[in-house]
């Protein structure tokens, strides 16, 4: 969160030391425009992907024709920027709020110290902020991706391995949230592992698209030295460079479409957190949530809170909202660079905190809760099976829209009668319809009405474990 506090004591205090922009300024910048302007407060942590930038960056400068920079040079500026890196890694870099902007001024500044200024003054020629933070920010989001993948695939596993565990365990499914056939706990547990599944899928198909090199764009218009873009490229693991300078400094459509990723994630991680804190109230009582994931009440000494969950299904909104925030900014600036953009990290850099925390929550809630399969299986009634009881007529050559009717009039017959459906007897039931057989009360099985759904997708024994078959061959477990 950005404070501003006036110093109304506008002495040049925080004009007098040296900007990357300073030269055409004469005025001092107010305090309340600085700490506005600023950006080292939560940029800070792209300082390694900025050094090594610069790194690679003053390499290709010594590769020009002529070289900018001379080998010893070279081998100067890495030397300085190896040492300031290794100063924010052991916590002793010293930021100069005076001057340090963003993270790409303190980082050259602090080099300018180590090394003077006369050559630390030329890793920058060339070379635009503009496409120095687009390059900085893709390579920390393609390092991101690839914890969040990480993340991802063990929340999976977890999935898949309870699913193929605990695969005889059969409950309620529902539509409405009212109770509508058998499924088992399994399925229920796979149908989230596909959306999670799809997910990941959609991370992995960005990265491309991240990978993408900006650097050599310029402020817009290209580099004037020419330095080797695919050297570049290559020296900083991209796998192709921007085809358009304006585009490059531009393009914030990487950023865009992690968070619409990141928001779609949240949902399915909000949907699954609220079917679970749905199963786990005393009503259902079909899960129990770890103690280690769950709080107590500051008055009620019997509550049992899943406050894991109701803060991922909380969080979603935090994560759709830096979703929208983004789009409102691209959608109003010009071509190639604007300071607007400067608005795409802080929620780029939340959402990624939020995601790769509420995967590992997630997880660990998962990984922890316990199944109360009594309670799954108290929950099953004969009114379930209705569908089945239409089915049963199917077989028999009767049309779906006529049984459908006929198994209405069997539950309404129950509901008159105020017993379970199962329990009408078979002549009750050939009242209903002649074509009822005397094996009519077979149809009252929930294990066997599973095994009916046996086509691809089903929640028949065989079809869930073929699921996790594929679902471990796809995670590599």
């Amino acid at each position: 969160m950005l404070i501003l506090c006036r110093n109304n004591n506008m002495s040049e205090g925080k004009s007098t030391g040296q900007k990357l922009w300073g030269g055409r300024f004469t005025g001092g910048t107010d305090p309340l425009m600085w700490q506005f302007n600023q950006s080292l407060s939560y940029d800070r942590r792209m300082y390694s992907q900025d050094i090594r930038n610069s790194l690679a960056y003053s390499l290709a400068l010594s590769k020009t024709s002529p070289p900018i920079l001379s080998s010893a040079e070279v081998e100067l500026i890495h030397k300085g920027l190896n040492q300031v890196l290794k100063e924010w890694e052991d916590g002793s870099f010293v930021i100069k709020e005076e001057t340090d902007e963003d993270i790409h001024t303190a980082n050259e500044r602090r080099l300018c110290e180590i090394i003077g200024s006369e050559v630390g003054g030329k890793v920058h020629t060339g070379r635009s902020r503009n496409d120095q933070v687009a390059t900085d920010v893709r390579m920390w989001l393609f390092e991101e991706t690839e914890k969040v993948e990480g993340y991802l695939k063990e929340l999976l596993s977890v999935l898949v391995r309870r699913a193929e565990q605990e695969v005889d365990h059969i409950m309620p499914g529902y539509t409405h949230l009212q109770r509508a056939q058998p499924i088992r706990w399994s399925h229920f547990l796979l149908s989230h592992a596909h959306a999670l599944k799809a997910d990941l899928e959609r991370l992995q198909s960005q990265r491309p698209r991240i990978s993408t090199l900006p650097l050599g764009a310029g402020p817009l218009a290209g580099n004037p030295f020419c330095v080797d873009s695919e050297f570049l490229a290559k020296e900083l693991g991209f796998e192709r460079v921007l085809g358009n300078s304006m585009h490059a400094v531009a393009d914030r459509d990487f950023i865009a479409e992690f968070l619409f990723f990141s928001s779609l994630l949240m949902n399915h991680i909000s949907k699954l957190s609220e079917d679970l804190i749905i199963y786990s109230t005393a009503e259902f009582g079909f899960v129990t949530i770890g103690d280690a994931y769950s709080t107590g009440s500051s008055i009620m000494p019997q509550k049992k809170n899943a406050d894991s969950l109701e803060l991922l299904r909380g969080k979603a909104g935090r994560v759709f909202g830096s979703l929208s925030g983004l789009m409102m900014t691209l959608k109003g600036i010009p071509s190639t660079y604007d300071k607007d953009l400067q608005e795409d990290k802080e929620p780029l850099f939340d959402a990624a905190h939020t995601i790769s925390a509420s995967i590992q929550i997630l997880t660990g809630v998962l990984s922890t809760l316990s199944i109360n399969p009594s309670r799954m299986q108290e929950a099953l009634t004969p009114d379930l099976l209705a569908t089945d009881l239409a089915e049963y007529l199917v077989r028999k050559g009767v049309p779906f829209r006529v049984t459908h009717h006929i198994s209405g009039r069997c539950v309404a017959k129950a509901e008159e009668l105020k017993i379970p459906m199962s329990e009408l007897s078979t002549q009750q039931f050939q009242d209903i319809d002649e074509r009822f057989g005397d094996d009519i009360k077979s149809i009252f099985d929930y294990e066997k009405s599973t095994e009916r759904r046996d086509g691809i997708g089903g929640t028949s024994r065989r079809r869930v474990l073929e699921e996790v078959e594929k679902m471990k061959t796809n995670l590599g477990i």
